[in-house]
């Protein structure tokens, strides 16, 4: 990852994002505060965005925290994303439902 052009923020995110287990999926905001940087959220996920190496760096595993999947930079956008998830045994529709629930809680 030292040889990829890149700024010390996106390498802590993508350091962060290589640390999320299969089958399991974080928020921006989440990931946001795991690097110390809790209102970053739109820059996480724009250094998301800019992920080179898909296969490496896992970022289809960050989600929105409002039940939506967010961007994916791949072949075939989100339509990846969701396929990549499933793949790895999330179940959407629950991971939805909690995310939904999860953002109402952060935002009262």
């Amino acid at each position: 990852m030292n040889d990829i052009k890149s700024t010390d923020f996106q390498k802590m995110v993508w350091s962060e994002i290589k640390k999320i287990p299969k089958g399991k999926t974080i928020t921006y905001k989440e990931l946001a505060l795991k690097i110390g940087k809790p209102k970053a959220y739109r820059a996480v996920a724009n250094a998301c965005a800019k992920n080179p190496l898909l296969e490496t760096i896992p970022c289809h595993r960050v989600v929105r925290c409002d039940g939506k999947m967010g961007g994916y930079k791949g072949k075939k956008g989100i339509e990846r994303k969701k396929k990549l998830l499933e793949s790895e045994g999330v179940n959407l529709k629950s991971l939805n439902r909690s995310l939904k629930e999860f953002d109402k809680f952060i935002m009262n």
